[in-house]
């Protein structure tokens, strides 16, 4: 399976949920599918509490913090 790329399902946007890098078309946060996930939910516990998640957006939230540990800011700079 390819790996999925966190920048096509997360976004980071001042107006959505205080900055928090969510999923894209939602208001869930990644650090919420990440805490989920920590505290031992099955991926599919995940997705039935949040059907609007799918299966690659978990997969883009563990890149993003993936990325997240080899990076100081993840966040776009304005153009």
């Amino acid at each position: 399976m390819a790996r999925v790329r966190w920048q096509e399902r997360v976004v980071i946007a001042p107006d959505l949920h205080h900055g928090e890098p969510c999923i894209k078309g939602t208001r869930i946060p990644v650090i919420m599918i990440l805490g989920s996930l920590a505290d031992n939910m099955e991926w599919g516990e995940i997705l039935d509490a949040y059907p609007q998640l799918s299966t690659e957006d978990i997969l883009a939230a563990l890149d993003y913090a993936a990325e997240a540990i080899h990076q100081d800011i993840l966040a776009p700079l304005p153009a």
